[in-house]
């Protein structure tokens, strides 16, 4: 049997939407999952114009994009655990809002200082740190409100929806920031990111159901001390068997994910001589395989059970990323796309169950907490990741360095399957299946 949580799930004040088309009949949805449409596709193509900034505008070396990258996620360590206990003392919306509308300006420097002449990989990295920090906050807030918005009976479509929406600008983003890069250049194309996280903002405003106040905890008659709460969310979470085992598996899939995405760019640009829209053709595949892992999630997870799919997922998906490593210019460069589409379609099927699982095992009060936390530990290795892909890459080479991060994602399913917390047939009643 699984360690039952130390604090069961609230139920639902919501049952579950049984339209066909479920929560997106919700006007207040709808605006979070246009929101969220505009805010992805800001993001997506900040994945591809951001290294290609360094890499073509500036002539950054593999270590100089390996610490881009690094500064770019280095905001859930410098404030992951911290923003857990603040988000959880405020209403979630206004957070979201303001850290948008702060993204779009800290991205919109980066064409104005190249148009001035000022712009260097310094720059680069002050915007990379800035705009990571503002993003551990807007996550940590997303993850809470959503649960405060469609109930925690709809949590898994609630999810599976966005997912695919996001999926959708997945395949979208790349598309449109390949050919934009190669005509305006990689530094203007970050003007459509920073108008996406602008517009984002904006229509998360116009979301109208009133958002209570967090109720304090059981400490009320004491004054609320940030240690104290980090603390608390970092026990909850660590305690949990299946909350710990989730986060050990992130934290090794993340720590190779981005030693591999590190080098992907630079292999795609140097060695197979792909240009802005070839690049962008390529990652549009790992769209692909994201939206058809966001249409199949919630039909997964209810015939699996959450449990098995957070433990299948890396072992059938995370292999054929090595088809990168053995691609040469023609028909193995297709497949490797493929590869690079199944990673996508398990990601996301995964993160759906595990978003819905973590949401489903956390009370209210400490769902920023949990979210922070999570994040905190799964996301700390990505900065090391960034370094340790651009230190590979410059002593071993790109090619090897795939190597390294395909092996290291397909074992980041060993915490999952060895935890205590999934014995057999635990799957469903976890899940609620």
């Amino acid at each position: 049997m699984p360690t039952p949580s130390p604090h069961p799930p609230i139920p639902s004040p919501h049952p579950p939407t049984p339209s066909r088309l479920g929560l997106l009949r919700d006007p207040d949805f709808g605006r979070l999952s246009a929101a969220t449409a505009l805010g992805q596709l800001g993001d997506r193509v900040i994945f591809l114009a951001l290294p290609l900034v360094a890499i073509v505008a500036l002539r950054a070396d593999e270590f100089q994009v390996g610490l881009l990258t690094a500064a770019t996620t280095a905001g859930s360590l410098l404030v992951g655990l911290p923003a857990g206990a603040w988000v959880d003392r405020m209403r979630k919306r206004p957070v979201m809002i303001s850290t948008d509308l702060a993204r779009a300006l800290v991205l919109a420097t980066v064409p104005t200082a190249w148009w001035a002449g000022l712009l260097t990989i310094w720059w680069l990295y002050a915007v990379a740190l800035t705009h990571g920090v503002l993003t551990v906050f807007f996550d940590v807030a997303y993850v809470s409100y959503l649960p405060h918005l469609v109930g925690r009976g709809n949590l898994v479509e609630g999810n599976a929806k966005l997912s695919a929406i996001r999926s959708v600008t997945s395949i979208s983003g790349p598309g449109v920031a390949g050919p934009l890069v190669g005509w305006a250049g990689a530094p203007a194309t970050l003007l459509v990111s920073s108008a996406g996280m602008a517009l984002s903002g904006l229509l998360a405003l116009g979301i109208r159901k009133p958002e209570q106040k967090p109720e304090p905890g059981p400490e009320a008659g004491s004054r609320p001390q940030l240690a104290r709460d980090i603390r608390e969310g970092l026990r909850f979470v660590v305690g949990h068997p299946a909350l710990r085992a989730i986060v050990m598996g992130d934290a090794m899939f993340n720590l190779f994910l981005v030693m591999y995405q590190t080098m992907l760019l630079v292999f795609l640009e140097r060695d197979m001589g792909l240009g802005s829209f070839g690049i962008g053709v390529v990652l549009s595949g790992m769209g692909c395989g994201a939206l058809l892992g966001a249409l199949t999630a919630t039909r997964l997870s209810h015939r699996l059970g959450q449990a098995r799919v957070i433990r299948l997922a890396p072992l059938i998906t995370c292999p054929p990323t090595a088809l990168m490593a053995l691609a040469r210019p023609g028909w193995t460069l297709c497949a490797a796309a493929l590869g690079l589409a199944a990673l996508s379609l398990g990601g996301v099927v995964r993160v759906v169950a595990q978003a819905s699982l973590q949401q489903t095992l956390t009370p209210d009060r400490l769902l920023g907490r949990m979210s922070a936390t999570a994040r905190f530990v799964s996301w700390g290795g990505i900065p090391l990741g960034g370094l340790l892909g651009g230190a590979a890459g410059t002593v071993f080479g790109a090619t090897a360095t795939l190597w390294i991060g395909a092996a290291g994602m397909t074992a980041s399913a060993l915490p999952n399957l060895l935890s205590a917390a999934w014995p057999e047939g635990a799957a469903g009643r976890i899940s609620g299946t």
